[in-house]
């Protein structure tokens, strides 16, 4: 699935995850995500799914609500053979709130203007497995709390993107 190119319809709010900084974080996570559960909220082009599943994750799903991109999703899931990537036509916030699952790798890539954030980084702690990180790409730094702590971070414009992962309890 390397170096396939994914195609996606011209959809407002579709920001796709440059790829200088997908590169960053897929160096961060490590260039293997083999035996991973990734979850990929706010899905958009599916670009850091489609990226995490073309580096071994056992099982990606991707969340998205709108119906072209969802329509797209699916068409390149089917394109790539991705027989470990789950397509869920829903809202990232209402999925984080009743999916029970727990994963290694979470993307979080909300709508700018959108205030899903504060929200989800109360819900998300409870969907990460032992050791796993929460990916989040923000129009501004989000001010990390417990029981957050901040991993690595980089800006690309104005895009702010952070790693974080569960604070260690002393």
């Amino acid at each position: 699935m390397r170096s396939r190119v994914i195609s996606f319809p011209d959809a407002q709010d579709l920001r796709p995850t440059p790829s200088r900084v997908r590169e960053t974080l897929f160096n961060w996570l490590g260039q293997t995500l083999y035996g991973r559960s990734c979850l990929d909220l706010f899905a958009g082009s599916g670009a850091l799914g489609f990226e995490a599943a073309s580096r071994g994750a056992e099982q990606v799903a991707m969340v998205e609500k709108n119906p072209v991109v969802l329509r797209a999703l699916q068409d390149n899931v089917k394109k790539l053979c991705c027989a470990n990537v789950f397509i869920h036509g829903q809202d990232g916030l209402e999925f984080a709130l009743r999916d029970v699952k727990r994963y290694d790798v979470i993307f979080l890539d909300p709508p700018f203007q959108g205030n899903y954030l504060p929200r989800l980084l109360e819900i998300l702690p409870q969907r990460l497995n032992e050791n796993g990180v929460l990916y989040v790409e923000s129009g501004v730094a989000i001010e990390v709390a417990l029981p957050w702590q901040l991993l690595k971070s980089g800006r690309a414009g104005q895009v702010h993107y952070q790693l974080l992962g569960i604070a260690a309890n002393d």
